[in-house]
């Protein structure tokens, strides 16, 4: 035990390392925020242009869609972070890890959110229509609504999924909790860094993952 102890729970370490944890904690929450605000954004901001139903346009969307979630995050990160530079386009790694894994949340939401627009029975596109709103008007002041509604839970479930990715920022140098504690766990040649990085990951995303279980719970209870 007390070799246990020494190795993931050194006091010593810990107390050494808390503020480097603590600081690629707030790298960590900073980037989730930008993530999941820029990634649902445009993947609704997709769908919506699908719902359109103008062949070319909805042919870029489902390509764009089905690539990037088809794609391990970990390889497009690589792809971007190392191939870009050889076009002359030099980003961060923070950028890097920002727009991929907006990117990808964008192809989730943007195919969640096309369902719920799907779902929406033809009587309210219909109703709508006969009072005398445009398409476009229909589309945001009746349909996107209801669809938001319906697919609030499967959007949470995938928000949370793909912001738990930062910690593939580790690969290209990012910061956060993760890269920060695989720096601490090197230069003190013990792991208690990497526990205190897990206990900043379950307090930063526990709280999510409850709110998350609610959110489903609430919105299934009002189906039925």
């Amino acid at each position: 035990m007390g070799v246990f102890l020494d190795q993931f729970l050194n006091q010593t370490v810990l107390a050494k390392y808390t503020p480097l944890i603590l600081k690629g904690a707030g790298v960590t929450v900073i980037l989730s925020i930008m993530i999941v605000l820029a990634g649902i954004a445009l993947g609704a901001l997709l769908a919506c242009l699908r719902a359109y139903r103008i062949k070319p346009l909805s042919f870029l969307i489902v390509v764009f869609a089905d690539v990037m979630r088809a794609l391990p995050p970990l390889v497009l990160i690589l792809l971007v972070y190392f191939g870009l530079p050889n076009l002359g386009v030099v980003l961060s790694s923070f950028t890097v890890l920002f727009l991929v894994l907006s990117l990808v949340l964008a192809a989730f939401a943007e195919e969640i959110v096309w369902a719920g627009i799907t779902s929406t029975p033809k009587g309210q596109w219909e109703a709508a229509r006969s009072t005398g709103l445009g398409f476009t008007q229909t589309l945001g002041f009746v349909v996107l609504p209801q669809a938001v509604r319906m697919v609030i839970p499967p959007l949470t479930n995938r928000a949370i999924a793909i912001t738990k990715m930062t910690a593939l920022g580790m690969v290209i140098g990012v910061p956060d909790i993760l890269g920060q504690a695989t720096t601490a766990q090197s230069f003190s040649a013990n792991a208690s860094p990497l526990t205190l990085a897990a206990v900043a990951y379950i307090v930063i995303f526990l709280p999510l993952v409850i709110a998350s279980r609610w959110l489903e719970q609430r919105f299934t209870q009002k189906g039925h």
